[in-house]
């Protein structure tokens, strides 16, 4: 599928980047892969993991901004397939730069797409958020717009062999600024206690390898405006705690403004709209904007009411099945 094909990757720098990167040049033969990203220093670290110095003659570093049109349409040129990872993600620091938030969120996202459009690109994948189910805070609200962007894309495709599509999951597990280098950093230091905003709280666990798989999914099988959600299982994060440092004592702190109890990734107005396969779920887009956009025959339409939170999970993991994720995935 990736055979000869150029990728580019907004936010390549970022721990998808990394992981999506290097699953591709594991697994097949690209022509190329081009990695658009801001920071200068990031770009100049990976390039010299020897991963990348082995597949020098096929990697591009493209320092650029995705609210330069221009640049990124520069970028574009001869691309195959669009990987956007690229989003301002931290929930405080978009409360207190709105502006910067949709800029680069959303802004950003339109500029993908004119890009696009423009450049003969074939296919677009866009990484959403949990957090852009029915938002709470500034970040979700701006990842809700960047979905409808990319949906609504798919009506300027005309004749085009273009789509557009979205893969949607929470925090990845370890991921940079999730909950489980912040136990960790804390563990690290001596601390005897751990901090929990609420005894209830629920997360989905999702890893890197898991996220590239689903991106690679609608890379192959979207027709454009599909939303593709993994099935995954759900923990406590009194749980998680538990399996970290064994014994810790928690305390229970209040939840945090914009936070939610539980990762919401298919709600019940989004039921009429959904199907279920083996493993994942697809929401259809509400309006139709070619003859290309058919639900897939292979999967069951879900019941009226349905909604998918990290809540209601049917498949729950045990303080023991966490520590053996953590193990597996070397994150300690």
């Amino acid at each position: 599928m990736l055979d000869n094909k150029t990728i580019l990757v907004t936010g390549g720098t970022g721990s998808f980047g990394h992981s999506f990167t290097k699953y591709v040049l594991e697994h097949y033969n690209p022509k190329k892969l081009i990695i658009y990203s801001r920071d200068e220093y990031k770009q100049f670290t990976m390039s010299n993991e020897k991963i990348y110095r082995d597949n020098a003659e096929k990697m591009r570093f493209f320092i650029g901004d995705v609210r330069d049109g221009a640049r990124l349409e520069r970028a574009c040129e001869n691309v195959d397939y669009i990987v956007h990872a690229a989003a301002l993600k931290q929930v405080p620091a978009c409360e207190y730069n709105p502006d910067e938030a949709i800029k680069t969120n959303i802004t950003g996202a339109q500029s993908v797409i004119n890009a696009a459009l423009n450049t003969g690109v074939k296919r677009v994948v866009a990484l959403s958020t949990d957090k852009a189910v029915n938002p709470v805070n500034l970040y979700g609200a701006t990842k809700m717009v960047s979905d409808k962007l990319f949906i609504a894309a798919n009506a300027y495709a005309g004749s085009k062999d273009i789509n557009f599509s979205i893969v949607r999951y929470g925090n990845v597990a370890g991921s940079r600024g999730s909950i489980i280098p912040f136990f960790r950093s804390l563990i690290e230091k001596g601390e005897k206690e751990l901090p929990i905003t609420d005894y209830r709280m629920t997360r989905f666990w999702i890893s890197l390898p898991e996220g590239v798989e689903l991106v690679l999914k609608a890379l192959r099988e979207a027709n454009g405006g599909e939303t593709f959600i993994s099935k995954i299982p759900s923990f406590n994060v009194k749980d998680l705690a538990e399996a970290m440092c064994p014994g810790i004592k928690t305390v229970e702190v209040g939840i945090r403004p914009g936070e939610k109890l539980d990762e919401i990734m298919v709600t019940t107005e989004d039921a009429p709209f959904t199907y279920e396969f083996d493993k994942h779920f697809i929401v259809y887009p509400q309006v139709i904007f070619n003859e290309r956009q058919a639900p897939d025959p292979a999967g069951k339409k879900v019941a009226d009411g349905f909604y998918y939170s990290s809540g209601n999970n049917t498949e729950w993991m045990s303080v023991e099945e966490i520590r053996n994720r953590l193990s597996e995935a070397d994150i300690h």
